[in-house]
């Protein structure tokens, strides 16, 4: 079958050697564990537990606070010895729980269940119920992509499978190790939709994970593998929809208004735990790699912090220039170590300072290669100069909010124009503004 895409992206080196056949570790549980109670889109769940309390793991310990929310569990047994505001990885300050692990292995797990027994509106609320967001970066709620919205018919449920950020291998390696528990969240996923269709993306340069799955989706023929070029942002949703069903998001619109859900491969994983074993989304494969002595794929709890899974990866391999919590093009870059791991993070990658390039920017050519690549279908340089005169008005006329902030036109452009962060900027101010009226 030859591969599907998209029309624009960029081709990358995708660096993903040092890590793509290592199989997943389970990493030992930390000696304590800092957790936020915001690791997802929408409202930050309310606080439940307080300084002293003994946990077990799996228990709740922030409850959700609204429609948009989901709740945080514990992710080992101990004591809680601080409730603080610290630093969160989106770069601001957040409430934090932090445990000390007393090592009893205590857990309060849900009730396992069977497929076959649950009722649509059973699968949604255990999304809820089990703190299930989107692992693939953007952490939106689940249960709330699988409610029934008047007016909109799904008949779709998209896996991706791409994994098209460079370095990054936790998806790839669950679909080689865990295809069975793959197929089953996305069967629940489909159940909770109600639809009969279901493709899974992946990108042509994992054909193992492109053999292991489609022997695995042959026990149920509503799934289709779907091989994908390699580009990138091949995963991105919209590009996603458009390459496996040709099917086109409007502007500013969603994928529910073409009839498609888009879920996260590590996302049908939790909930496939969620179902057979009752575990809530406590722990998540991370990829540890780029200047590390020994990068590797480790099953982690969430709440241990950065600095602990680098030294488990036998510390760095040379001088650090740049820490990333994710892929290079879409992570943010952070400034210290003691940041915890929470359900989006997907990747720590090291970079070494003679890795980066610290380059001046120029005035725009008009050589237009930002518009050959841009997946969005936006002029990316007539954005950047309203941005630049602070028309803010003008640069959405031109799309700005419709733009994914994926960096293929930085990653072009000759005179390197900061654009993605420029229109990072110029998003907030716009939404600010917004707010206030």
């Amino acid at each position: 079958m030859r591969a599907k895409t998209f029309k624009g992206g960029v081709h990358l080196h995708y660096f993903k050697e040092a890590t793509a056949s290592k199989n997943i570790e389970i990493m030992p549980e930390p000696e304590r564990v800092t957790l936020p109670v915001s690791q997802h889109l929408g409202a930050p769940a309310e606080l439940i537990v307080a300084v002293g309390d003994q946990v077990k793991a799996g228990q709740i310990i922030a409850q959700a606070n609204g429609f948009v929310s989901v709740p945080v569990h514990a992710s080992i047994s101990g004591k809680v010895t601080a409730v603080n505001e610290l630093p969160h990885p989106n770069g601001k300050n957040a409430t934090m729980v932090v445990i000390e692990n007393d090592h009893s292995g205590a857990t309060v797990f849900s009730p396992k269940s069977n497929l076959a027994e649950l009722s649509a509106e059973q699968i949604r609320d255990l999304m809820l119920q089990i703190g299930l967001v989107g692992m693939g970066g953007a952490g939106f709620p689940t249960h709330v992509k699988y409610q029934p919205v008047d007016g909109k018919r799904v008949d779709t449920v998209i896996l991706n499978g791409a994994e098209c950020e460079p370095y990054l291998t936790c998806d790839h390696r669950l679909m080689v190790e865990k295809s069975e528990k793959v197929i089953l969240g996305l069967q629940a996923m489909m159940k909770a939709a109600g639809v009969d269709q279901a493709y899974i993306g992946i990108e042509v340069n994992k054909p193992d994970a492109i053999e292991v799955m489609t022997s695995a989706a042959a026990v149920d023929s509503r799934i289709q593998v779907v091989p994908l070029e390699v580009k990138y942002p091949q995963g991105e949703e919209k590009m996603l929809i458009n390459a496996t069903t040709k099917r086109t998001v409007p502007t500013g619109g969603l994928p529910i208004d073409v009839g498609v859900v888009v879920d996260n491969i590590a996302t049908a994983v939790a909930l496939a735990k969620g179902i057979q074993e009752g575990i809530p989304l406590i722990s998540r494969v991370v990829t540890v790699t780029g200047a590390v002595n020994n990068p590797r794929n480790l099953s982690v709890k969430l709440g241990t912090s950065i600095s602990e899974l680098i030294d488990y990866c036998n510390g760095f391999s040379g001088t650090p220039g740049r820490i990333i919590l994710g892929g290079p093009m879409t992570g943010p870059a952070q400034y210290r170590l003691d940041l915890p791991v929470i359900k989006t993070t997907s990747g720590v990658l090291i970079q070494e300072r003679g890795e980066i390039q610290l380059l001046e920017d120029s005035t725009c050519v008009r050589c237009a290669r930002c518009v050959d690549v841009c997946p969005y279908n936006m002029i990316p340089c007539f954005v950047a100069e309203a941005i630049e005169v602070n028309d803010l008005a003008l640069a959405e006329k031109y799309g700005i909010m419709d733009c994914r902030e994926c960096g293929s036109c930085t990653f072009v452009c000759p005179a390197r124009r900061p654009i993605v962060q420029d229109v990072k900027t110029a998003k907030a101010k716009i939404m600010a503004a917004k707010k206030k009226q």
